[in-house]
């Protein structure tokens, strides 16, 4: 192991230099207002854990956690998402207090990576969680809400990608044999790698018939057939979950008046195991990864012994950052030079301009290295001196 260097971070971890920290106090300011609008009251979970309980029941991954052991001997991990802990706290608690529950975060979650390849360890995530819903309307409240944020944080070119964990599983379970066939064709269609899944039919030595309707899923879903087509591919007992996406489709077709900014995929997989019905992603111009996802994900309570539906979905707000337009700072920002005879006249100046809202920076000039390079940060300059005061 080489040694680690005085000025090195941990791998995958990442610095918000000034101008990123205040765009992202930007999208949580905004996205507070609307989001409380909505009715949805924010949460804050701790940064640490029980592995016992919320990192066995997250769906990461078990190497993506970053592990830790307290000093009685317990085993705890940096929580590596949010929609656990909240379940943790719903199930334990506030469910007794209220039903449904519509809650929301925005805080940082980690996942360990094995190896630098520009993957953040760490990153803020934003999200709701609505909790206690069984219907189709509260997906389509989830989905709804998804957009409309997606709006008010001002990115003008995005896509929300519906698919069915339930309709998926079904499809692949009616047509293998084992539940690990089932598992590595879905993890083929998390990667989006058709041309794999394609070649692992003919590797997993199924009939004719399977390769043909695993082939169809994919054929049908390139090439955007009806859903009636789909039905085919379902037993008699498995067409209820294409109802509820009709039904789905439906109430988004009142509540969004552009069709064209979502469409379905019913070879949608995530790599969140616990989602078992609708779920979603979104994709903007300007990244090449999902800038949120969600789904229902009622399985997960059946982990905290309760029975409840739950829906939500999260944003990335690094992804979100790669996405939205430059925000031009049209702040002005006032540097008061002063001298040694001038410091309690600087500091009336500057209380002066800070009352009318002004941002100033107070500065003795002798204590800067490069005057001419320090004051291009600056809008105006403005040298205070015994005697008065000269603006540049």
């Amino acid at each position: 192991m080489s040694k680690i260097q005085m000025f090195e971070k941990p791998l995958g971890m990442r610095d918000s230099f000034p101008e990123v920290n205040e765009q992202k106090e930007y999208i949580r300011s905004i996205a507070r207002e609307f989001i409380r609008n909505k009715g949805y009251d924010f949460i804050k979970t701790p940064s640490v854990e029980y592995f016992e309980t919320i990192g066995k029941a997250s769906a990461i991954d078990e190497s993506s956690l970053f592990k830790l052991v307290d000093n009685q001997g317990e085993m705890l991990v940096l929580r590596p998402d949010m929609t656990t802990p909240i379940a943790r706290i719903a199930a334990s608690k506030l469910l007794k207090e209220k039903n449904p529950l519509r809650l929301a975060y925005y805080a940082n979650v980690f996942r360990a990576q094995q190896r630098e390849g520009g993957r953040p360890a760490e990153f803020e995530q934003l999200g709701l969680e609505l909790i206690g819903d069984f219907s189709a309307y509260g997906d389509s409240e989830i989905i709804y809400t998804a957009v409309e944020l997606i709006k008010a944080l001002g990115v003008e070119n995005f896509q929300i990608t519906i698919g069915h964990a339930g309709i998926l599983t079904a499809i692949l379970s009616n047509n293998t044999s084992k539940l690990e066939q089932v598992e590595t064709l879905r993890l083929l269609l998390v990667e989006k790698n058709f041309v794999g899944f394609v070649q692992m039919l003919d590797d997993l030595k199924l009939t004719d018939t399977q390769k043909e309707n695993l082939t169809k899923l994919v054929d049908y879903t390139l090439e955007s057939k009806s859903w009636e087509d789909f039905r085919q591919l379902l037993t008699d007992e498995q067409q209820y979950l294409l109802d509820q996406i009709e039904q789905l489709k439906k109430l988004l077709e009142v509540q969004l008046s552009d069709p064209a900014i979502y469409s379905f995929d019913f070879s949608l997989a995530s790599h969140m195991s616990y989602y078992t019905g609708m779920l979603f992603e979104i994709h903007a111009a300007g990244s090449g990864f999902p800038i949120g996802n969600g789904g229902r994900y009622d399985e997960l309570f059946r982990q905290f012994e309760q029975s409840v539906g739950a829906t939500g979905f999260g944003i990335r707000v690094d992804r979100l950052l790669e996405v939205l337009p430059k925000k031009a700072t049209d702040e002005k920002h006032t540097l008061l030079l002063f001298d040694k005879g001038s410091f309690l006249k600087a500091n009336v100046l500057a209380d002066a301009r800070r009352n009318n809202g002004e941002r100033v920076t107070l500065q003795y000039k002798d204590s800067v290295h490069d005057i001419e390079a320090y004051q291009d940060s600056f809008h105006e300059i403005i040298k205070v001196v015994e005697g008065g005061s000269a603006s540049e």
